[in-house]
């Protein structure tokens, strides 16, 4: 799991410590006793294979189920290939430890796994036999943990060797430390081309010379057509459905009971990462407590009181808020597909009275413990405004396809839209007026007026190839249409009247690139300090931004960020002009140093250990990610590597659509 995340994106070390500490708790934290997992992929067939060794679907399925736990699936990566080329690197790297001879011995992987699981060395009982009941669910055998706990030692020695020359020298961190840690309160100007592009107005004539000169630039490759169509609102017959007091009860009754639940009270005990020396120690205490409210274990399952809890929070957590409070969060927790990433989400999982595992928020640098509190009951009442809007736009989307598909055979018969629309006002609840609508000439891909880009409508207006021609019934924005066609205008170059506006767009997009990069040199000319930017700015119709403290990485509103900025920053002195613009993006920025504080070196004596540290790591990591990269793509150049895309596709049909990627998933790699 560590190493197919790592390949995921680059990881700071305390990402990689992290998900070693998960790869080993991953029994206590996935594993609960009565958790229906009877259907976890054990498929073994083949989907990949690595000089020989394979890789079944239920390899690829089990790692999937592994991230499913925190609500990240293979389609917020990209697909199964994304996870299926972190697995490949794994026997890529086993492999190569395997030629050198740096495979973990089996005394080293029974030792790993005593520190894990101590009840697996008993080898009977009932400690042993939910160690084995754990490890079959979550790997599909006993054999298999011990293989993934033997590649991952494997691993471990294969990164020591490789990256064992590798040094850091005192300067390089002092030099970072520097570069980092030095603020800035800078004035700047960020010159963008739609800013540039609003100031510039071309004339007819010159519009006229440059259509002339690119005609074959704005030819039509598809055939355009203009379509009438009539038009049913489901949202205005939705309006006037009558929906009984009797169906909304009926609905309410056959809610699943986690559906008939407003939340769950949830306390909290948060400690705080003052800074990222204290990370492990916080973690240990944080560890500490939750295995005293477990009465001394580290059972996820052992019930805490809900008085105990209390009062460990008011002794122990660092909110105030919620700390003399019992640890009693303000709000009920439900569950919010839209932010699987919420900490408090984890709680949901768990029943009342269980406690999670210390978790860690990056955005409030905090680990926190949950206690799942009794759930609330959603009554009917509170209820009801839910269950009416899904009832009623359920009814009016049957009722519009209904009278949608009556409203195209009366097209068929009449071919006249407006008389079916005059016929059928009353029952849509809609004017005729505003169920008769037409389109400009459109072709595949184009912006429809108030339909926007509808694979659905092109393809029913793609059989119609004579005026009179009528489609059938198909589902657009808000409702349905029955398309008509009324023109068809086969490929061709456009009169310069037709696309007259297309042309002022590219005309003013190409005059304002090409001004760009000069206005900035312009503005950066007239500046001679942090002052002058605003009146330089001005002329061309630009704004003058400020930040205060800025450092190494952050980055400039509407512009981004740039090392090459950062780089000319850190050599400037208060007062100071950027006399040359630098590119940030797709924009170019003028700076200006209004206050220069640089970092203090005594903090750097401070943390010189953890950033020597920090920084070995990191060069370690980046060598290490080289030289499997290059591993990897020595396999494939030799054909080592080959991936049955068949089996692959079928597997991502059934891959559910993707959420967004959680953006507080403890852990979860940003990237470099």
């Amino acid at each position: 799991m560590l190493k197919v995340f790592n390949r995921m994106k680059r990881a700071h070390k305390w990402v990689l410590l992290f998900f070693a500490g998960l790869m080993g708790l991953s029994l206590v934290l996935f594993y609960a006793p009565g958790r229906n997992l009877a259907d976890a992929p054990t498929n073994t067939e083949v989907v990949a294979k690595v000089d020989g060794d394979e890789i079944t679907v239920g390899d690829l399925s089990r790692l999937k189920e592994t991230y499913s736990q925190y609500g990240i699936s293979a389609a917020q990566f990209g697909g199964d290939r994304h996870f299926l080329d972190g697995l490949i690197r794994d026997r890529v790297t086993v492999q190569e430890a395997r030629r050198l001879g740096l495979v973990a011995s089996d005394a080293e992987v029974a030792a790993a796994i005593r520190r894990q699981n101590p009840d697996a060395a008993a080898g009977s009982g009932e400690g042993f036999d939910k160690y084995r009941d754990a490890v079959t669910t979550r790997y599909g055998s006993v054999e298999k943990f011990e293989q993934s706990i033997r590649d991952q030692l494997t691993a471990e020695k294969l990164h020591a060797f490789a990256t064992a020359g590798v040094n850091v020298s005192e300067q390089e961190i002092k030099d970072e430390f520097l570069r980092k840690n030095t603020a800035f309160d800078i004035t700047y100007v960020p010159v963008a081309a739609d800013k540039i592009r609003a100031r510039i107005q071309p004339a007819d004539d010159e519009l006229q010379k440059y259509y002339d000169e690119h005609k074959t630039d704005f030819r039509y490759l598809e055939p355009q057509k203009k379509i009438r169509y009539l038009f049913i609102d489901q949202t205005k017959i939705g309006e006037k459905l009558a929906i009984p007091e009797a169906d909304l009860r009926a609905e309410y009754d056959q809610l699943p009971e986690d559906r008939k639940q407003a939340g769950v009270k949830v306390q909290q005990i948060v400690l705080k990462v003052a800074t990222p020396a204290l990370d492990q120690q916080v973690l240990a205490k944080a560890t500490q407590i939750a295995a005293d409210l477990r009465g001394g274990t580290s059972d996820s399952t052992v019930m805490v009181d809900e008085k105990k809890f209390a009062d460990a929070a008011r002794g122990q957590s660092e909110d105030p808020a919620t700390a003399k409070a019992g640890g009693w969060l303000p709000a009920l927790v439900r569950r919010n597909p839209n932010k699987p990433s919420e900490l408090a989400q984890n709680v949901l999982s768990l029943k009342e009275g269980q406690t999670t595992d210390p978790l860690y928020d990056k955005s409030t640098k905090s680990y926190y413990v949950f206690r799942h509190g009794p759930s609330v009951p959603k009554t009917f009442e509170d209820a009801k405004p839910e269950i009416l809007a899904s009832l009623r736009n359920r009814r009016a989307y049957k009722t519009a396809a209904d009278l949608a598909a009556r409203a195209a055979a009366r097209v068929k018969e009449t071919k006249d839209v407006q008389k079916v629309a005059d016929e059928l006002a009353k029952e849509a609840n809609m004017t005729p007026a505003e169920m008769v609508k037409e389109t400009p000439l459109v072709k595949p891909g184009d912006n429809v007026p108030d339909i926007g880009s509808s694979p659905q409508f092109e393809e029913a207006i793609k059989p119609l190839e004579n005026p009179g021609d009528i489609g059938e019934r198909t589902p657009v924005k808000n409702g349905f249409a029955i398309p008509v066609l009324v023109e068809k205008r086969d490929p061709r170059i456009p009169d310069f009247a037709e696309v007259k506006d297309k042309v002022a767009e590219r005309v003013k997009d190409e005059k304002a690139k090409a001004q760009l990069e000069q206005t900035a040199r312009d503005i950066a000319g007239a500046a001679n300090a942090p002052g002058d930017l605003k009146a330089a700015a001005e002329k061309y119709g630009l704004e003058v931004k400020t930040i205060e403290k800025y450092k190494k990485g952050q980055p400039l509103e509407t512009a981004g960020t740039n090392p090459a900025l950062d780089e000319a920053l850190f050599n400037m002195k208060e007062g100071e002009v950027t006399k040359t613009p630098v590119q940030v993006g797709d924009s170019w920025v003028v700076v200006g140093v209004a206050k220069r504080t640089d970092a203090d070196l005594a903090e750097f004596n401070k943390q010189h250990d953890q950033l020597m540290e920090s920084a070995l790591s990191t060069k370690r990591n980046d060598v290490y990610e080289d030289y499997i990269t290059a591993l990897k793509a020595r396999y494939e150049r030799e054909n080592r590597i080959k991936v049955y895309d068949d089996v692959l596709a079928r597997i991502a049909d059934e891959e559910p659509e993707a959420a967004p990627v959680p953006r507080n998933f403890p852990g979860l790699p940003t990237g470099k």
